[in-house]
């Protein structure tokens, strides 16, 4: 809280204090701002409130003094400028009932720092906000990039993109999302910046996978760069800008969330090739790994749109139990033996089937339309 005689700072809150939750609400409090967070257990809410401390999802850490929590949304919202919301991306819908009362006498802008879509609907978390809140999307903005939570959390330098339909929106959310440890860079294109936090999560999951069943470097990295071509691929087909997933939100967060034994969807994967099952692993995951709810909803929509990914088909074979993880091997995936281009899927080397046609073309609308505003 604010101290007497000191200026009042502007008041942002953050709904969720988990790991990523409350870590965001340390970047937003070390950026000069009085964050509430609501937290679902008063206990925990307490617990940061007196003793600066999350000790279940940041131990060790210690948080600013102009971070207080509570189980009251109502106090928790009240004055705030800025809302983020970090809640798991399955329940994301039932916490904005409880919250469009409140908001929807407001306009503030309201941002996800989540990064899953939703197993009912297949819709991105910010077209879950706009429909639950009824809101205008350029009130909108979303968070994504490398940003290992507890990394962040000791004050390790990273960066971050935000981003929204609005460049003012984006803009305003970035000064406020920003420290001497964090930065953060904007961009217009909400589809691909979503969609890379989602995709990178299922590709993480294949790392571990190979990573607990032993496999060794060139393995890894032949599933990190064909995954990123499938991550383009599917993102630029939903609608995405391809550059969007060269940026932080597609190659930086991919690279962090496979090589770092602190990433959840990493951790879930090491699991199954250790040859747990699907249901166990749920058990014994502490906190949610977003990329186990995302495979199905993505293959889905993967397949609406005529996307094919291997890497993600074969992870759900692994999670499905028909595949055993010591079998993976979805870089080598093939339709037939015809050599193929590196940069296309199926040997497709025309500027329509192409990844590198499609950046292409993306470029060219770049030149034409004299340059992208707020890209990262």
């Amino acid at each position: 809280m604010t101290r007497r005689g000191e200026p009042e700072l502007p008041r942002v809150a953050v709904i969720g204090a988990g790991s990523w939750g409350t870590t965001f609400g340390k970047i937003l409090a070390d950026g000069g701002a009085q964050v509430g967070m609501w937290a679902r257990r008063r206990e925990l809410a307490d617990e940061i409130t007196r003793a600066k401390r999350n000790s279940q999802y940041l131990p060790g850490i210690n948080l600013p003094r102009t971070m207080w929590a509570s189980d009251d949304l109502h106090a928790v919202l009240d004055g705030a400028e800025l809302v983020f919301l970090s809640v798991p991306s399955q329940a994301l819908r039932h916490n904005l009932k409880g919250l469009r009362p409140i908001l929807s006498r407001t306009d503030q802008p309201v941002i996800s720092l989540m990064k899953g879509v939703e197993k009912r609907t297949n819709l991105r978390m910010s077209e879950v906000i706009e429909q639950e809140l009824r809101c205008d999307p350029d009130r909108i903005a979303v968070a994504s990039g490398p940003n290992l939570a507890l990394e962040i959390a000791r004050e390790q330098p990273t960066a971050a993109v935000i981003s929204s339909t609005s460049q003012e929106t984006a803009e305003l959310v970035a000064r406020r999302a920003r420290n001497h440890y964090f930065r953060t860079f904007v961009n217009t294109d909400v589809i691909g910046t979503e969609f890379g936090g989602v995709l990178k999560n299922l590709i993480a999951v294949a790392i571990g996978i190979v990573d607990g069943v032993g496999y060794g470097e060139n393995t890894k990295a032949s599933i990190i760069t064909r995954g990123l071509v499938e991550m383009t691929d599917f993102a630029v087909a939903m609608g995405a800008r391809a550059e969007t997933l060269q940026g932080l939100a597609g190659l930086g967060d991919l690279i962090a969330t496979c090589q770092s034994p602190l990433s959840r969807n990493n951790t879930a994967g090491r699991l199954l090739g250790q040859g747990y099952s699907f249901q166990d692993v749920v058990k014994q995951m502490q906190q949610t790994a977003e990329g186990l709810a995302s495979v199905t909803p993505v293959l889905t929509l993967a397949r609406e749109h005529d996307v094919q990914m291997p890497i993600v088909e074969q992870v759900k074979m692994v999670l499905d139990g028909d595949l055993d993880p010591r079998q993976i091997a979805p870089h080598l995936t093939t339709d037939d033996d015809t050599p193929q281009g590196e940069r296309t899927q199926n040997g497709q080397a025309s500027r329509s089937g192409s990844v590198w046609g499609k950046i292409q073309r993306a470029l060219d609308q770049l030149r034409n339309s004299g340059g992208s505003a707020g890209s990262d």
